[in-house]
């Protein structure tokens, strides 16, 4: 059997690239298709034992691709489909840039993970707008309403979605009329797994941009008078500096063995935004520790009110403050190592066995038609 892997771009190693190397990991001789790659990125994310070979399409070799790659998305869709993949009998597509519009051998069974309907054509296009520069917005409002016809016709062309979280699945649902198998993305537990040593901080961990919600956590702490350590780098962080109590420090980016240590010593992760997944709050609950998280989003899956964290509902200040005193009222009663065993069931070996127990049931019926 000849497999296929098609991802989007490969320029960072984040938590689409974590599930396409443990896809990897079963699939070792899979060949890898993208549309634009840093080769020493990737490299250092490919699995060991990966013995397939790697091919981009003709982004890739387009005038500043590499680091402006999402300035021709109008031409992602024709560049999939110029991709010859006759000789494939599995093809996976990983799915939140334009990956799953590839054409397949009738015969061929076309299994799409997918980690979110592209955003900047569905749920978050007015926000995406807003953020580009005159020519280029021009430019995307004019491309993106026949984009948004190709994706949808092209989620036709997919045997079965998997989806990373139910709130995904139910975004399938509504943009493609598709149902989803729910598949966790992995998480390397084992790095976050050490001695519980707790602080006095809260912390909040990612990109310090607008949807995140990093705001509510530097305000809530501020008027809590709560020690928070801010983890991140991002447009916002001079205005959260600017707005921010003495309470509350920011360290910028972090190496991976330095974000550990934050998190294990912290009382709580606060979780203010609303994610596909979000692979931090497991991160956390790997170390044992709480999160309070804003119960919309893959956290509200995550995250077990009132035994591994508290959720809260309305996603401001208020309603931050209010989830952080409930926490803290609950926190003693909080078990660090049912919270991290909790954590386990999102390990990377959980996501292979699932993803691959889903391939072996799926593989019998390639006989082309859409599940």
């Amino acid at each position: 059997m000849r497999v296929a892997l098609v991802h989007f771009w490969w320029v960072t190693n984040r938590g689409g690239e974590a599930v396409c190397a443990e896809i990897l990991k079963l699939f070792p001789d899979a060949d890898v298709f993208v549309h634009v790659r840093d080769e020493a990125v990737m490299a250092a994310a490919l699995p060991e034992s990966f013995s397939g070979r790697v091919f981009t399409t003709f982004i890739d070799r387009l005038p500043g691709a590499r680091k402006h790659y999402q300035r021709y998305l109008p031409l992602m869709p024709l560049a999939l489909e110029q991709l010859d993949l006759q000789a494939y009998d599995l093809v996976i597509s990983s799915e939140s840039g334009p990956a799953k519009g590839v054409i397949t051998r009738p015969d061929a069974l076309h299994v799409c993970y997918c980690h979110t309907p592209m955003r900047y054509l569905w749920d978050m296009h007015a926000d995406y707008v807003r953020s580009l520069g005159t020519l280029t917005r021009l430019v995307f409002r004019l491309s993106a309403h026949w984009l948004r016809v190709w994706d949808r016709s092209s989620a036709d062309r997919v045997d079965h979605f998997v989806a990373n979280s139910a709130y995904v699945a139910r975004r399938i649902e509504k943009f493609y009329r598709r149902g989803a198998e729910v598949i966790h993305p992995p998480v390397d537990t084992s790095r976050f797994a050490m001695p519980r040593q707790t602080g006095a901080h809260f912390a909040v961990v990612g990109q310090l941009v607008g949807y995140k919600r990093a705001d509510l956590a530097v305000d809530a702490c501020t008027r809590l008078g709560l020690e928070l350590k801010v983890v991140g780098e991002g447009e916002q962080r001079a205005e959260l500096e600017g707005r921010a109590g003495p309470t509350v420090e920011f360290l910028g980016r972090l190496p991976d063995d330095a974000l550990a240590e934050v998190l294990a010593s912290s009382r709580a992760l606060l979780f203010p935004g609303v994610e596909d997944f979000g692979i931090v709050p497991v991160e956390a609950m790997a170390a044992g520790v709480p999160v309070v998280a804003f119960g919309r989003g893959g956290a509200a899956e995550s995250v077990v009110d009132g035994v591994t964290g508290v959720h809260f509902h309305e996603q401001t200040v208020e309603g931050l403050v209010g989830a952080i005193e409930r926490f803290v009222a609950l926190e003693d009663s909080m078990d660090p190592a049912a919270i991290a065993g909790h954590a386990s069931g999102f390990d990377s070996a959980v996501f292979r066995s699932l993803f691959q127990q889903a391939i072996q049931r799926l593989l019998p019926a390639t006989s082309g038609g859409a599940s």
